[in-house]
């Protein structure tokens, strides 16, 4: 079983410490959800895309490894010399069986299927004869992205009962299916829509699983365990323009476990960073979903990042970028759940 440190209860909006610098290789997962000419733009990879994607990779030399086995290969100090990437599709949608997979198959390259069971076999998702004869295949893992694919961070309205019910039967029958109909004991989670708070990271952490966001950002040994970030690969995010700087990109060297979970309680959310030499303060770059580039305020080391205005989605970031002195980025993502908002 894998075990993490002990989720801390923080404030919503909390400061961080840093951690000693180092540079090191870390792992850098992208996040798919369909990958075809005709679904949804927003949650879209066209097949030339996709197919341009995976030759950058090639092209920079960087290893594609399983999921599970990379991960806590870059969580511990044993990483290799350079950057590796896991390639992750959510939600079992059939174009990654017609479209997506028959590439990787081709390469044999490692890639997981995160599934929400209820989906599987509805129109547009993938049949359980067809996960079981991907799953089949020694590169392929298929992993728990819930049941229902529901929104599972506690409503505002939502008794404490009322939750732990609807959560656990959401996580542990999602699991007990897969173990049923395809044999997988992976503990492996991605959170629908990339939402979580420190409740539900509890729940992952107590399960022994890894629980991968949406936030973007590489994957290192200050990362934590329930609170991992994927880079989304959606045609809008996913240009090779600013690929290879995500290919590069290096986990931030704060301990990723004292960040905030991101349930807003004021608008616009602040965030402090405190940062050790070489990093500095004056060479770090932010910005806020929808808003671009934004300024925070300094005092010594420490820095302060504040939207100018409030956050108007369910769903923001705050992204922030520090070189890491070999031509890539420290980057850091911060997630922002909005509650009072419509679920999507």
């Amino acid at each position: 079983m894998i075990h993490f440190r002990k989720l801390m209860s923080l404030p919503a909006l909390s400061l961080m410490m840093a951690l000693p610098y180092t540079a090191k290789a870390d792992l850098v997962v992208l996040q798919y959800h369909h990958v075809d000419d005709s679904t949804p733009p927003a949650t879209s990879t066209s097949r030339s895309l996709f197919e341009a994607q995976l030759e950058m990779i090639s092209d920079l030399g960087l290893k594609v490894v399983p999921l599970g086995p990379g991960t806590r290969q870059a969580l511990s100090d044993d990483a290799p010399q350079n950057n590796q990437v896991a390639v992750t599709f959510d939600d079992a949608h059939d174009s990654v069986y017609s479209v997506a997979a028959p590439i990787l198959d081709q390469q044999k390259m490692p890639y997981t299927i995160f599934v929400n069971t209820n989906a599987v076999g509805a129109e547009g998702y993938m049949d359980w004869a067809e996960l079981k004869e991907l799953g089949d295949k020694e590169w392929v893992t298929i992993a728990n992205h819930s049941a229902d694919h529901a929104h599972l961070a506690r409503k505002p309205d939502e008794s404490d009962d009322d939750w732990h019910k609807r959560t656990n039967h959401s996580l542990d029958r999602a699991q007990a299916t897969l173990e049923k109909q395809l044999g997988t004991t992976e503990r492996l989670f991605a959170y629908p829509y990339g939402e979580y708070d420190e409740a539900l990271e509890q729940k992952v952490n107590d399960r022994g699983w890894f629980g991968f966001g949406q936030q973007s950002g590489a994957i290192g040994r200050h990362s934590h365990g329930t609170r991992l970030p994927r880079f989304p690969m959606a045609n809008a995010y996913g240009q090779l323009n600013s690929l290879e700087d995500k290919l590069q990109s290096k986990a931030f060297p704060i301990d990723a476990s004292t960040l905030p979970d991101g349930v807003i309680s004021q608008n616009p959310p602040s965030l402090t960073l405190t940062l050790q030499a070489p990093l500095s303060p004056k060479r770090l770059t932010c910005f806020a979903s929808g808003m671009g580039r934004i300024d925070f305020s300094i005092n010594g080391g420490t820095v302060t990042v504040q939207a100018p205005s409030a956050l108007s989605s369910r769903r923001s970031r705050y992204n922030c970028t520090h070189p890491a002195g070999d031509g890539g980025f420290y980057w850091l993502s911060q997630q922002w759940l909005n509650l009072n908002t419509p679920e999507d």
